[in-house]
Formats: structure tokens, C-alpha cells, sequence
């Protein structure tokens, strides 16, 4: 899900709602430098990611807006569907098909934060994460 600045007030209140504890909080501070310089400095404190399972298999990610400028999320653009996978060839299998057609906005790469993960919108506007935890290996 995505959020205009108010991320971690929503996901305080859905851990409010579900009970349990986030497993993962990121800032945009938090990043690589080398990624760092991609978002403007006023998006420092926003959350980047933040995951809270609320079920079994289901788990809640979010993240607030990098840029003053970005479209501004709203009920239609606003969520992902994420799909975790069993490993990085089905990771990449899925990513490649979903992305036929589509436009990737994040190639599916390893990550500072342990997982081997890709982001795109597919060629309906579906929006996908698709992710294989590295710790698994």
C-alpha cells in the first residue's frame, strides 16, 4: 500500500487492529547511498518499507511517497499485490511474464534488506512486487 506521508500513522493503527509486531521499518535515510541519491532529501524520515504479518500467509507491506511531486496515492493506485516465491528462477519467471507488456519500475535485483525482489505494473495497471527472501538459501 501506498501512502502520502502518513504510512507509519496507518500501519500503528492496523498493528493496533491485528495485534503482532512490524518484522521489518525502513526509511528512505536508511538506504545505500548509492540508492540514497535517487530521493529527495524530505523524504528522509518517510517510511520506505514496512511489513506487518496479519495472518499466516499474509502479510501487510506499505510505503509513503519519495517525492513531493510523485502522483499522489489514492484508493485504485495505491496497492500491491505482492507474491513471495520458493526461489529466484521463480521469482524471475513470474516477474518476466508479468512484465511482458508492462512497465518495470524496479528490475528484479538482491536488496539491502535480504530479499531478491522486483516491482512493476503489469499491462492491465495491476501493480506487482514479486520477492524471494535471500535467507532462504
Amino acid at each position: 500500500m501506498s501512502f502520502n506521508g502518513n504510512c507509519e500513522e496507518a500501519f500503528n493503527f492496523y498493528r493496533s487492529v491485528f495485534g503482532g509486531a512490524f518484522q521489518f521499518v525502513g526509511r528512505y535515510n536508511d538506504l545505500p547511498p548509492h540508492e540514497r541519491r535517487n530521493f529527495a532529501e524530505v523524504a528522509d524520515d518517510k517510511i520506505m518499507h514496512i511489513s506487518l504479518p496479519i495472518a499466516k500467509d499474509t502479510i501487510l507491506m506499505g510505503c509513503d511517497s519519495p517525492e513531493p511531486d510523485a502522483p499522489t496515492a489514492m484508493s485504485g493506485n495505491n496497492v500491491s499485490l505482492s507474491i513471495n516465491t520458493e526461489s529466484k528462477s521463480e521469482a524471475d519467471r513470474i516477474f518476466n511474464g508479468l512484465s511482458n507488456g508492462g512497465k518495470i519500475r524496479m528490475s528484479m535485483n538482491e536488496t539491502f534488506w535480504g530479499s531478491y525482489f522486483g516491482d512493476l505494473t503489469d499491462k492491465f495497471g495491476i501493480h506487482w512486487m514479486i520477492s524471494f527472501d535471500l535467507n532462504e538459501l
